[in-house]
């Protein structure tokens, strides 16, 4: 996979990033020497992002306008933009895109119960910056399982790497806890001890 790449100095931007997978994303990225925006939803998560996680800005969509927000915070540009929101939001980022820049799209949540799935509409960013957009699903990548896994753990043995997670109890909260995944009433990873 080409699309994911990152260089030192690139400006990286991540949706859903006070999440799982966004906040592994956008530290990783700062590991590698990258400028790391994050886009999250209210201060407490843009707080964690930027204070606790080291990001170098964050745009806080339900405050915010998205444009106005990756305006501020990329004024040259993205080089990198890893997807975890879907719709307006990548909509939005594609406006954004530098010269051979790279959409890593790993997820959709603000797709996944709407009535009518919304296509990228500015999708021809992606011609005239001649840049690429690539799915990204963690299977295809089993065979590196063993080095990531290694990687991460000397990452989080040396504080470099952060991970929170939120842990409810009981199988009875199954439904309330599930619905948090959508409502955006998590912070890092959400778990279910039963």
């Amino acid at each position: 996979m080409n699309v994911g790449k990152i260089k030192e100095g690139d400006t990286v931007l991540v949706s859903g990033a006070a999440g799982a997978v966004g906040s592994v994303v956008g530290q990783i990225a700062k590991i590698k020497g990258c400028r790391v925006i994050g886009i999250a939803g209210g201060p407490e998560k843009c707080r964690y992002i930027k204070e606790e996680l080291g990001f170098d800005g964050a745009i806080d969509y339900k405050n915010e306008d998205l444009k106005a927000g990756m305006k501020r915070t990329c004024p040259k540009g993205i080089d990198v933009y890893f997807d975890n929101v879907g719709g307006e939001t990548l909509n939005t980022a594609l406006i954004f895109l530098r010269k051979k820049a790279r959409v890593v799209i790993c997820g959709a949540i603000s797709q996944y119960n709407a009535k009518a799935i919304e296509a990228p509409s500015n999708y021809l960013s992606l011609l005239v910056n001649s840049a690429s957009m690539e799915g990204f699903v963690i299977f295809d990548f089993m065979d590196e399982y063993k080095s990531a896994a290694i990687q991460i753990g000397k990452w989080m043995q040396s504080g470099q790497l952060k991970s929170k997670e939120q842990i409810f109890e009981g199988i009875d909260n199954f439904y309330e806890v599930f619905l948090r995944l959508f409502s955006g009433e998590k912070l890092g990873k959400l778990i279910l001890k039963v």
